[in-house]
């Protein structure tokens, strides 16, 4: 018998959004896997519609919204598999796409997370995500391989990369049990990086693997230029630094931070009169400055 999935993904006031993903689910040609969902305590939403309608389901109501890492770690405490797949419920997904990526874990035991390729789902001839470049340690920041570009067969080679992508993630069990789970001090973005680096540092690799694909319907929970995803990725980009740089890495990038980008970004924000968005990066600024214990150094 095949090993047993653990598919993991969060709703917060999307269930409609969810039980599209799920749909797509029921289409899979993997045998043995079980669908934990996660509510993060939605404020305006009914996920008793999703136990309703997809009753085979294993569904956790948080009390409280643990943002991405803490509500995957709710459902990471209830899964039984052998390998757990973390999705972005604003997500489609192919029947066979969980094989390549079982395989590819079960044929390397030093592959300590996989990702699929992920296309977009509004042209899914466009490629989203095909392995990421280094973290740029002037920027803390980096790239998605192919992103924008024709899905033609030149991003469909497996091979390790320098980072995983939380929209879709398969992670052995194992993994887990031995470098933790996600930090949760996150919230939103940054976190799967951050795991990545962890999981790096216990000597395993990060694994792209175009044989499986997903469609990614991108951002519907946070929205594509809200202030709210201006102030997690600003804060959490410093944060990501000050927990996984080496320290002539992090002075250069927290150099880099203060005399270039952070100025960069005020005047942006000024020019296009965007002060929700000026508001926002400087409470994220601010937060880094006021919580100076909070990243642990490698």
């Amino acid at each position: 018998m095949q090993p047993l999935v653990s598919i993991i993904t969060i709703n917060y006031n999307e269930s409609e959004v969810t039980l599209d993903l799920l749909d797509s689910i029921r289409g899979l040609s993997y045998p043995n896997y079980e669908v934990i969902v996660v509510d993060n305590a939605s404020p305006n939403d009914n996920p008793d519609l999703i136990k309703e309608k997809f009753p085979g389901i294993h569904l956790i109501k948080s009390h409280e919204n643990l943002g991405f890492a803490g509500g995957n770690n709710l459902g990471v405490k209830q899964a039984k598999g052998e390998y757990l797949l973390f999705i972005n419920n604003d997500t489609i997904v192919p029947p066979g796409f969980i094989e390549p990526l079982v395989e590819t874990l079960q044929n390397d035991g030093h592959i300590g997370m996989v990702s699929p390729k992920i296309k977009f789902h509004w042209d899914p001839s466009l490629i989203q995500y095909a392995g990421y470049t280094p973290m740029n340690h002037w920027t803390i920041r980096n790239s998605s391989i192919g992103y924008h570009q024709k899905d033609d067969g030149a991003y469909d080679q497996p091979g390790e990369t320098q980072s995983i992508h939380g929209a879709a993630m398969m992670v052995p069990k194992r993994i887990v049990e031995q470098v933790g789970m996600m930090t949760e001090i996150y919230f939103l973005y940054y976190e799967e990086h951050d795991w990545a680096e962890m999981v790096k540092r216990a000597g395993y690799k990060i694994y792209y693997q175009p044989k499986s694909y997903i469609l990614h319907k991108e951002s519907v929970s946070t929205g594509k230029f809200s202030p709210l995803k201006t102030y997690y990725i600003s804060r959490n980009r410093i944060l990501f630094a000050r927990r996984n740089f080496k320290p002539l890495q992090l002075v250069i990038s927290l150099l880099f931070q203060g005399l270039v980008s952070i100025p960069k970004n005020s005047l942006k924000y000024l020019i296009k009169k965007e002060f929700q968005h000026l508001r926002a990066f400087w409470r994220a600024v601010h937060w880094n400055l006021t919580h100076g214990k909070t990243a642990k150094p490698l």
